[in-house]
């Protein structure tokens, strides 16, 4: 599994050009799935993420996690992390899992954050989606599980 995370002020995602879903502070993650990928390793994924001290203390150091500070979570699916631009002029996916097997390894992933108890919103699997993120920092993550 590989995740770009960034900590964010507001995040929203608009969906095939009609339905807006949005978040206030706290993660905004683009995660994709990889042909070697399980359940074991989505689920340790969102335990890391969840505990991951990305927010500020009062002394402005890295010290709390989205789960100390409430924040929101915004999910998106972004299959092109697993881009392999070595060759030739054009991304190569196979690295990527196939869609039927990533598209249950997101909808996990989601479940497994969403057991956190905070408000955790996502975008929809495989559609054309506008995503906007007000990041706070900034601060980004690249996450390789």
């Amino acid at each position: 599994m590989k995740s770009v995370i960034q900590r964010v002020k507001s995040a929203a995602v608009i969906i095939e050009g009609k339905e807006k879903r949005s978040i206030s502070e706290g993660l905004a993650v683009l995660a994709a799935f990889g042909k070697n990928d399980n359940f074991e390793i989505c689920k340790k994924s969102a335990e890391k993420l969840l505990n991951l001290r990305i927010f500020s203390n009062e002394s402005g150091k890295f010290d709390k996690s989205v789960l100390d500070i409430k924040g929101e979570i915004l999910i998106i699916s972004q299959f092109t992390l697993y881009a392999d631009c070595q060759r030739g002029k054009r991304p190569d996916f196979t690295g990527a899992a196939p869609f039927e097997s990533a598209k249950e390894f997101y909808e996990f992933f989601i479940d497994e954050m969403r057991k956190s108890g905070l408000t955790v919103k996502s975008g929809e699997f495989g559609a054309k989606m506008l995503v906007e993120i007000q990041n706070d920092g900034p601060v980004t993550i690249v996450f390789d599980f």
